[in-house]
């Protein structure tokens, strides 16, 4: 059977009109943001913590923080709770890992101590995210390192002493060059191409 360009390309147009006849319309619904709005959440904060903006915080300072806004999801203790995972962790979590039920604490599993101040900063509290200050953050992150056996409770937390916390499970993870790993299985090597 032979198509002649016309009624091919009118097939084309056909499905294409119908498939934007179905797109939803979205006028009204939502706005802009500001230049703030969009400034105060574009960062990224890496390993060596750039991006860390200024504040600091203490364990001592980050219990009540974390008593009102963590303790409802995560637990009084860190321990867990009905919403929230456990955060609270360090090397013993580390030998679990292996098995068939890990726990992945942030002190157990977590590479980097500013990945844990990113997260809490981005995403923390549920349903708040972005309303801890810069100093609450630091604080509740030491908090957490220090329940977790990783810091001090006295340790104060900022952008120059936050990337020099050693995590338990900083060289758990795959190298920095996935060339370094020789068995191409263990690289997620398929078919030949590795990453």
């Amino acid at each position: 059977m032979r198509f002649s360009n016309f009624s091919v390309a009118g097939i084309v147009l056909l499905a294409a009109s119908a498939s934007l006849a179905q797109t939803p319309s979205y006028a009204n619904v939502g706005r802009t943001p500001t230049k703030e709005e969009i400034q105060a959440w574009d960062i990224g904060v890496g390993p060596d913590g750039k991006g860390l903006p200024a504040g600091q915080g203490t364990a001592k300072e980050g219990a009540p923080i974390f008593a009102a806004k963590c303790a409802a999801c995560h637990g009084a203790a860190g321990q867990g709770g009905g919403i929230g995972p456990r955060v609270v962790g360090g090397k013993a979590d580390l030998e679990t890992l292996t098995t068939v039920r890990p726990v992945r604490s942030v002190g157990g599993y977590w590479p980097y101590a500013t990945t844990v101040w990113d997260f809490i900063n981005r995403a923390m509290p549920r349903g708040q995210s972005g309303t801890l200050t810069p100093n609450e953050v630091y604080a509740v992150t030491a908090f957490i390192l220090a329940k977790s056996a990783i810091i001090r409770e006295d340790d104060v937390l900022d952008a120059k002493t936050l990337p020099k916390v050693e995590m338990p499970n900083r060289n758990g993870f795959v190298p920095a060059k996935f060339a370094d790993i020789p068995d191409e299985k263990k690289r997620g090597c398929k078919q030949g191409v590795c990453p």
